[in-house]
C-alpha cells in the first residue's frame, strides 16, 4: 500500500484515484498518523459486500409505464409436415 501525505494526495489526487484503481488502497496521512483510506469503488464493493448482480439492478431499476403488446388476430398460416 501507498502511502502519500495528505498535502501531496490533494496536489496529486488524480494519480492518487490512479493508483487506487491499478495499484490497490492507498494510505493517506496527516503529520505522521494515518488518518484515510482511498480505495477504488471495485475494491470498496468487495470490502462492504455491496456488489451489483444482475438481479439486484434489475430489482432496483426504475419502473416504467406497463407494456402494452397487440396480439395480431389473423390466423395463423396451415403448416405442411
Amino acid at each position: 500500500m501507498q502511502t502519500w501525505q495528505i498535502q501531496e494526495a490533494k496536489s496529486h489526487f488524480g494519480a492518487v484515484i490512479d493508483c487506487a484503481m491499478t495499484q490497490g488502497a492507498q494510505l493517506v496521512t496527516r503529520r505522521g498518523q494515518n488518518v484515510a483510506v482511498i480505495l477504488s469503488v471495485k475494491d470498496y464493493e468487495q470490502l462492504s459486500g455491496k456488489k451489483n448482480s444482475l438481479m439486484n439492478l434489475l430489482m432496483n431499476a426504475p419502473k416504467g409505464e406497463a407494456l402494452k403488446i397487440d396480439r395480431s388476430l389473423d390466423p395463423v398460416r396451415e403448416l405442411v409436415l
